[in-house]
């Protein structure tokens, strides 16, 4: 058995074929798999640094071939990844073909999907199981429409066909040396005397794959002496092992990112090989346990002594944004070390809580957080040594530059985003937590049995379709999860679906401010629920007060009644629009044809909206996939329905803006 790491070039470059063994599984790998993949050539692609991409390991055993066939291996694990990547470059070529781009296009059918010499079987460097070939084979050999055949392997090249068709900046050939050139795999060359099916079953069944942690250990293990490896095992590795767990690689990663270098999942081993030698490998393990405690403390905040500290790291782990953890571990170092006092820290952690939750609720995309994160520290640090500014004033300085919305921006939205559904619910629980606090009580209020209410109900029943009145559907579509709608209370599975007269008794008798309100409201229809939203909202600007210079560009107009719509942008793309119907029905076409699965989310979450059978809907308009939209809405809704539509299918507000024209 012989291994060594391989560029992915050398795997698939050259006379030969990959032949998947009978007892492999078909292709299994779906969406997640993709995307993954994709997100680490995206990041690769923009990337400053050198640093290989680790995909895994690829086990192949060489099988006796006649003199004149090409030299032929069993892959016996590995094929998951080694087809997806075959599939991958047979989009890359077929783009380069319609971009006429055909030399690119015949470089990569000829030198990585096949032999270009060979006949009949030898033909494919990638022979399939039977379940896999026919289709493998189609999309190798451009035969057939690839879309009337539903499978793994189809749905693998139209995902990719679909990310470089919305993404048309890219360049093929960039593409294609990433992926033969940064991707790095450990190639295990098995012998004529390893059993190929043992292999497998121990890979399969009874391994688990080596982490880039795994991979550092033994590194710098070989680098210690032997008589001293014991000792320093147990001194550092182990206990930082067993502190970590299964987070030990995420440590590491945030650990050589807190630095300013942008580190991928998959390139840690090979920059830390590259980085110390064996004349640092005790220091610089040294360090990382020492960090490795403070990372302990960010995942657990309960394990740090000083109790407002520990609240205020409790409150950014609720905002679960991982990309600051990098200066996160910077500044507490900071503080342990004096550089930073206590009150200073406190402010950097309100400060950083400050700018996520704003570009939370005003769905700022996060792409480019781990850039501003891993090299922000340094430069705060570079910044106050050549100005008088204090560590607080340069990193506010520093923020609001980096996509920080505004009061207006932060009000609109605030008023009508989802609070509520999956990780959305942490993030609802700490507004409402904060705007309870900010009564200021005599006595602490334990928020530990509190749960989120709905009061207007998440199921409606007779009683309150008939109290919302005729427009019950729409106030529900829109206004459910806003934080209007949502308090907090111990009784959520007592008051349930109740009638808003029973929910009201209840409430009245709360202790907390928040519920104090409702001993003067006599309804709860659209109106209160927005008179309610607004008070609220005002509170929070308080509680999150902009930092920033005020002169900063606003990202979202806060009314878009008496306006007209003259071009709406999208993933990018520029389309002319003269009404706000024309802005409804052209986002959800867009969006059906570019986000499917996503765009039958955003139908059952919003069937006033959208549904199959027009009948269903008052005043409606035709989609090009069938469906039917809902059109008897105001600017306002439209408005209001498309952002929701955005946050369904975790796009940003940066995906989609409308220019109007202001008639007032």
């Amino acid at each position: 058995m012989q291994a060594s790491e391989t560029k992915l070039q050398e795997i698939i470059e050259g006379t030969k074929q990959y032949v998947i063994p009978l007892f492999q599984r078909s292709y299994s790998w779906e969406k997640s798999h993709w995307e993954l993949l994709w997100e680490d050539i995206i990041e690769l692609y923009y990337s400053d640094n050198l640093y290989p991409h680790f995909m895994g390991s690829i086990v192949t055993m060489q099988t006796e071939s006649l003199p004149e066939g090409v030299t032929k291996f069993l892959l016996i694990d590995g094929q998951q990844r080694l087809t997806t990547i075959f599939i991958l470059l047979a989009v890359l070529r077929d783009k380069a073909t319609s971009l006429d781009s055909l030399q690119l296009a015949a470089e990569i059918n000829d030198r990585f999907l096949v032999n270009a010499y060979s006949k009949e079987s030898d033909y494919f460097k990638l022979n399939p199981t039977q379940v896999d070939r026919k289709s493998f084979y189609n999309i190798v050999k451009r035969e057939s429409n690839i879309d009337k055949n539903i499978n793994n392997i189809n749905d693998c090249y139209l995902f990719f066909e679909k990310k470089i068709k919305q993404r048309k900046d890219l360049e093929i050939q960039k593409i294609k040396n990433i992926i033969c050139n940064s991707l790095i795999v450990v190639r295990i060359l098995l012998g004529k005397d390893d059993n190929p099916y043992l292999v497998f079953e121990s890979l399969n069944a009874k391994g688990k794959p080596l982490t880039q942690a795994d991979l550092i250990r033994n590194y710098f293990f070989m680098q210690i002496n032997e008589d001293e490896q014991d000792l320093i095992y147990r001194q550092y590795w182990l206990p930082m092992q067993r502190l970590l767990g299964e987070n030990l690689t995420d440590f590491i990663r945030h650990y050589l990112t807190k630095n300013g270098v942008i580190i991928n999942q998959n390139e840690i081993y090979f920059y830390l090989k590259n980085k110390v030698n064996r004349a640092q490998t005790l220091s610089y393990l040294k360090d990382l346990f020492r960090f490795s405690k403070y990372y302990a403390i960010i995942l657990n905040p309960t394990l740090e002594e000083n109790p407002l500290i520990r609240k205020y790291l409790y409150r950014l782990k609720r905002l679960d944004v991982k990309t600051v953890y990098p200066f996160i571990l910077n500044c507490y170092h900071g503080w342990k070390t004096n550089f930073i006092n206590e009150e200073e820290l406190i402010n950097i952690f309100k400060i950083i809580e400050n700018y996520l939750l704003r570009r939370f609720i005003c769905n700022v995309q996060t792409r480019g957080l781990n850039r501003i994160f891993a090299t922000l520290y340094s430069q705060i640090r570079k910044e106050i040594n050549l100005s008088s500014r204090t560590f607080l004033q340069q990193l506010k300085l520093s923020l609001q530059n980096q996509n920080y919305p505004q009061d207006d921006d932060f009000k609109t939205r605030l008023m009508e985003v989802k609070l509520y559904g999956g990780n959305r619910s942490e993030k609802a629980k700490l507004i409402l937590e904060s705007l309870e606090e900010s009564f200021e009580h005599k006595e602490k209020v334990s928020f530990d049995n509190l749960t989120i209410e709905h009061i207007m109900p998440q199921t409606l029943s007779d009683w309150w379709k008939n109290y919302l009145g005729e427009d019950s559907d729409i106030t529900y579509n829109l206004l459910i999860h806003s934080l209007g709608n949502l308090t907090l209370t111990a009784y959520n599975s007592e008051l349930s679906n109740d009638t808003f007269i029973n929910k009201q008794k209840a409430l009245k008798e709360s202790h907390l401010e928040l519920n104090k309100y409702f001993t003067t409201v006599n309804y709860w229809q659209r109106e209160d629920i927005e008179k309610r939203a607004r008070l609220l909202v005002e509170k929070c600007l308080k509680i999150w007060s902009y930092f920033g210079d005020k002169s900063q560009p606003v990202l979202i107009k806060s009314n878009v009644t008496g306006t007209i719509p003259k071009i709406l942008r999208l993933f990018g793309e520029e389309y002319s629009v003269k009404s706000w119907r024309d802005v409804l029905e052209t986002t959800l076409n867009i969006l059906a044809d570019s986000e499917p699965e996503k765009f039958k989310e955003i139908m059952e979450q919003f069937p006033r909206f959208l549904a199959w059978d027009e009948k269903d809907l008052r005043c409606n308009r035709q989609l090009k996939n069938g469906a039917f939209v809902e059109v008897q809405l105001s600017s306002k809704d439209i408005y209001s329905f498309c952002q929701k539509a955005m946050e369904t299918a975790d796009l940003s507000s940066e995906d989609w803006i409308v220019e109007t024209i202001d008639l007032s």
